[in-house]
């Protein structure tokens, strides 16, 4: 029971990776937060995680709006007294658009940007200083291996979380608050399927370890950097891919 009493938050956890790191999470002792703007999802994901025994709490949140992530700290605090981890899962994926970074709607860049990138900034100045007040906390960013391969804007989005995980790590080190990132590979969930159809076959020939990820094991990863075993882990992008990239 490595978080025990520890309350962390999980956003967009109504399905997918986020969902199997929340059930992780209260597996392991933590209170969740289920932060998603899918009310229905997030809604069954907290009542699957009491249905067998943990704690958890569904508050709708938009990541790209700093009222709503201001509102979501304000509610954790009266609820669960603070916030100790916080996974910045959330992203614009599952419908996303295909285009490039010379054509792509302008309005739909900014909002796409707002999400995948800002999303992971807006949720740590809101709860950078709850975790403060306890003494310090961990934070994982969402990243993946398309911060390395041609990506068009998802690419770039998961760039910029890899230099925002950079400087944060320096900025809140002080405050002995880590923040590290989680690159997925080709991973199986339901947003995979819809954006990569059959061509996650392709991807799989290209991978070391021959098979699609699966949600379940990037949960070693996650757990892992918000625990005390990783208390001198803190800037780092750790990939959990297959082997689909190499980086010296």
């Amino acid at each position: 029971m490595r978080f025990q009493d520890k309350v962390v938050v999980v956003t967009g956890a109504a399905q997918g990776i986020g969902e199997t790191y929340a059930k992780a999470l209260a597996s392991e002792g933590a209170r969740v937060v289920v932060a998603d703007l899918n009310a229905d999802g997030g809604e069954r994901v907290a009542k699957e995680i009491e249905a067998d025994g943990g704690r958890a709490m569904f508050v709708p949140c938009d990541v790209s709006s700093a009222e709503s992530a201001a509102a979501l700290v304000e509610r954790v605090e009266a609820e669960y007294g603070g916030i100790d981890g916080l996974v910045n899962n959330a992203a614009i994926y599952g419908d996303m658009q295909f285009d490039l970074l010379i054509t792509v709607d302008w309005d739909y860049y900014r909002k796409f940007m707002s999400v995948n990138m800002d999303g992971a900034l807006v949720m740590t100045r809101a709860v950078f200083g709850s975790m403060q007040k306890r003494g310090g906390g961990a934070i994982v960013n969402q990243s993946s291996t398309a911060a390395y391969l041609y990506s068009g804007f998802y690419g770039l989005a998961k760039v910029g979380v890899n230099g925002l995980t950079q400087q944060l790590a320096h900025e809140l080190g002080g405050m002995n608050i880590r923040v590290n990132a989680i690159a997925p590979g080709p991973t199986d969930t339901e947003a995979t399927r819809t954006q990569a159809g059959d061509a996650a076959k392709d991807l799989v020939k290209g991978l070391a370890l021959k098979r699609m990820g699966q949600t379940s094991d990037m949960v070693g990863a996650c757990l892992f950097l918000l625990s005390d075993e990783s208390s001198w882990v803190t800037g780092q992008i750790l990939a959990v891919d297959g082997g689909q990239t190499f980086r010296l």
